[in-house]
């Protein structure tokens, strides 16, 4: 039964004695047997636009660990793709992307109607994953945060400082306006059709918002946020939704109650203690073990997961690392980790 799940529970608010665990970047290359899959797709953009694979990829950590939730295997640079973007990647380096400078190269890309030409492959392994999921498991899609997609939209790769995007946000402000908003839309359809393609939680990454500050912060991580989980909720009042606002230090606090996430998840620089006093208090909080215990493991692997699980038991906590667990971790290590949670 579905509202047996977990991490629903958390979502709604329950303080469970065990907290329900999931890990960011579960299905990935620190796995033989992800590496595996992805060596027979060819390359990772041909992964995520093959939904038997993906979905492959996407139930290995579940067989393999037991998480309480499975979240979709797939990339926040789809979206720009399927807005029209060149996207490809580069062997050790990461993504590419065509880029958006200009009023020009802006009305280039696509409308949002036409993104589910590209993105059909996608909710085809939501579908696969609905069905195929234990039934204890909670499937978990997503979609990258306007800000941070349009980070690399307009640098044309991933940056240090996110330099690019600020430049134009001063630069051409009404081109930096018009692709958040594209963006912001194209994203309440693409996690709209996830949830209707079967996934019962949705999550927004906005992995650069730790470099927004003051007025931009509330801007342009704050308010898109508000807009994707007011349509969605409009649509699917039933589908919490996680909002990773990823180093928002003080910014986390009322991030919650701002934008009407169920859920923040939260990065290791903050501690468990004061997240626990300042964010916990609104509601269900999600994480924040260093995902650098994963490569070392050992007994201090074991005493801060425990300590992160004590400071968070007083209310809602979905456990998880603060940021991706990195491909050189130890997939023994991830296992001590959960035993340590479950204990």
């Amino acid at each position: 039964m579905a509202e047996q799940k977990t991490i629903l529970r958390a979502l709604a608010g329950e303080t469970l004695d065990v907290p329900p665990i999931w890990m960011m970047r579960q299905a990935g290359r620190y796995l033989p047997e992800y590496r595996a899959t992805r060596a027979q797709a060819g390359d990772f953009l041909s992964l995520c636009y093959n939904p038997e694979l993906a979905a492959e990829v996407t139930l290995q950590p579940i067989r393999r660990y037991g998480f309480d939730a499975a979240i979709l295997f797939a990339d926040i640079l789809l979206l720009p793709q399927a807005l029209g973007a060149d996207l490809w990647f580069v062997t050790g380096e990461g993504p590419r992307l065509s880029t958006v400078t200009s009023i020009n190269d802006f009305n280039a890309l696509k409308g949002v109607e036409d993104i589910h030409e590209v993105l059909n492959p996608i909710y085809e392994t939501v579908r696969i994953l609905s069905r195929e999921l234990p039934s204890e498991t909670t499937l978990i899609g997503f979609a990258g945060a306007p800000w941070t997609v349009a980070t690399y939209m307009i640098a044309g790769r991933g940056t240090k400082d996110q330099g690019p995007a600020h430049a134009l946000m001063q630069e051409n402000p009404e081109v930096f306006d018009a692709l958040i908003d594209r963006l912001t839309l194209g994203t309440i359809e693409y996690l709209s059709c996830q949830i209707e393609a079967g996934a019962e939680v949705v999550k927004l990454f906005d992995s650069w918002a730790g470099s927004l500050k003051g007025e931009a912060f509330a801007r342009y991580a704050l308010e898109p946020a508000k807009k994707i989980i007011a349509a969605l909720k409009a649509r699917h009042p039933d589908t919490p939704i996680i909002a990773f606002p990823r180093e928002a230090g003080e910014n986390y606090i009322g991030f919650a109650k701002a934008t009407g996430a169920d859920c923040v998840a939260l990065d290791n620089s903050v501690s468990a203690e004061w997240a626990a006093a300042n964010v916990q208090v609104d509601g269900c909080v999600q994480g924040n073990l260093a995902s650098s215990h994963m490569v070392t493991g050992g007994q201090e692997l074991i005493d801060e997961t425990k300590r992160i699980v004590k400071a968070f038991s007083g209310g809602p906590h979905i456990f998880n690392l603060g940021h991706g667990i990195t491909p050189d971790a130890n997939p023994d290590h991830v296992q001590m980790m959960i035993d340590a949670v479950r204990g």
